[in-house]
């Protein structure tokens, strides 16, 4: 191996500035791949992160219109969700329905303390919004049972609502009474500032929003998580169930996908996670091409080769060294061109990667109402960069193949005769 090693290093030093290109042609095409699935995963990242506020498994019901007669009544009514939906969801489908609750809003809502006050709007939700949104308190708690069942008025205020209210000590306003218009609501709960959402609304229990602002059996809308449903299939069968189930008790036909419209997270995440198995297979296609370029290089300096050593060959040849042996020297040269500058490239686009994490990863942009992330870690994993020493390898031995193959096909005769 070590006479080989030398073989290809006076073979390098004879023709330096050919060796030089074409190993630059290899680096560019390995360095471009790195960059180019780094920033591709820097990209999805940003994405997961940024949906990462509510839970997979759990749905959103909205009340549409409906597009198609039923029951002697025309389509294009409007329909409204209420109590009686959210029952059905709760006893119909306990099945796969783990807890559910609903939401309503109410805008234009000023909540005041002392001279200090805000513009808000009050979300009536029940306890499971808060599993739903994965919200954080920095402290207090979140509605309960015990304030649906008793309609109490309480609320959970966002920590930059609260920082207006009390700029000294905004913690301080847990436990405190605030006007919320002309009534009194105790505060139990500050939620944690989340900066990647519009944080304007105060939380307040459904059924307190309901009965103050009168909304009689109205619900705006059905939240709940699930189990159960695994695959797009399920899911679809359980939105069709459930559908025509909401819809009868509406009397809106049971297939008119307008009457209501379910939000199925759990399918926009598998969708999304199929979007960026595509996108990281097209970086992987983008980048591979790139490469092409570099091994079509490195095969035409190894044809040259092979044509310049006709001779040797043919001496070695001709005092018995075998084709596999004249076989191994050629794609062995051709391999360590091919990974040696392939590593460089490596190296230098995993530095551009480490810089772009440091320059653009996780930095937020402001939008002017909430912060959002656009490029988070835009690294590649160990995983990736052993896919690419094997694609080196593999570069590398087809690189080498066709022009060993002439090479190992050499009469004696024939190469002394070469001049």
């Amino acid at each position: 191996m070590i006479e080989i090693l030398s073989e290809i290093w006076q073979t390098a030093r004879r023709n330096k500035l050919r060796t030089t290109l074409t190993g630059f042609a290899v680096a560019w095409g390995i360095f471009m791949l790195i960059v180019l699935l780094g920033a591709g995963n820097g990209l999805i990242n940003a994405q997961m992160q940024n949906n990462d506020r509510y839970v997979d498994n759990s749905m959103m019901i909205f009340g549409g219109m409906t597009s198609k007669a039923y029951d002697g009544l025309k389509e294009g009514r409007s329909i409204q969700l209420e109590d009686k939906d959210l029952a059905t969801t709760r006893a119909r489908f306990s099945q796969n329905v783990d807890k559910a609750g609903a939401i309503l809003f109410e805008g234009g809502a000023t909540i005041t303390i002392g001279e200090n006050y805000v513009s808000s709007s009050l979300r009536g939700v029940f306890p499971v919004d808060a599993d739903i949104n994965k919200k954080k308190l920095s402290c207090g708690r979140f509605i309960n049972d015990i304030d649906i069942r008793d309609q109490r008025k309480v609320l959970v205020i966002p920590e930059n609502q609260a920082r207006e209210l009390l700029p000294t000590n905004p913690r301080s306003l847990l436990g405190q009474v605030v006007r919320v218009g002309d009534m009194a609501f105790t505060v139990v709960g500050i939620e944690q500032e989340d900066k990647s959402r519009m944080s304007t609304e105060v939380s307040v229990p459904f059924t307190t929003l309901q009965t103050i602002y009168n909304r009689g059996n109205k619900v705006g809308r059905i939240v709940f998580t699930f189990h159960g449903l695994e695959t797009e299939a399920d899911n679809e069968a359980f939105e069709q169930r459930y559908r025509a189930t909401i819809n009868r008790q509406h009397r809106a036909a049971p297939d008119d996908e307008e009457a209501i419209w379910v939000w199925n997270r759990f399918t926009q995440a598998m969708q999304m996670q199929k979007g960026m198995n595509i996108i990281q297979t097209a970086l992987w296609i983008i980048g591979l091409f790139t490469l092409l370029s570099g091994i079509v290089g490195v095969s035409n300096i190894m044809l040259i080769t092979v044509r310049e050593r006709t001779r040797e060959f043919g001496i070695r040849k001709a005092i018995g060294a075998s084709p596999m042996s004249i076989l191994n020297i050629i794609i062995t040269e051709s391999i360590v061109v091919t990974g040696f500058f392939g590593y460089i490239g490596m190296l230098l686009g995993i530095l551009a990667n480490i810089y772009m994490d440091s320059t653009l990863g996780s930095k937020p942009i402001e939008t002017g109402l909430f912060t959002t992330t656009v490029f988070v870690d835009p690294t590649v994993g160990v995983g990736t960069c052993l896919g690419v020493t094997l694609v080196l390898i593999i570069a590398g031995t087809i690189a080498g193949l066709m022009p060993a193959l002439k090479a190992a096909r050499i009469r004696p005769i024939e190469a002394l005769r070469a001049e």
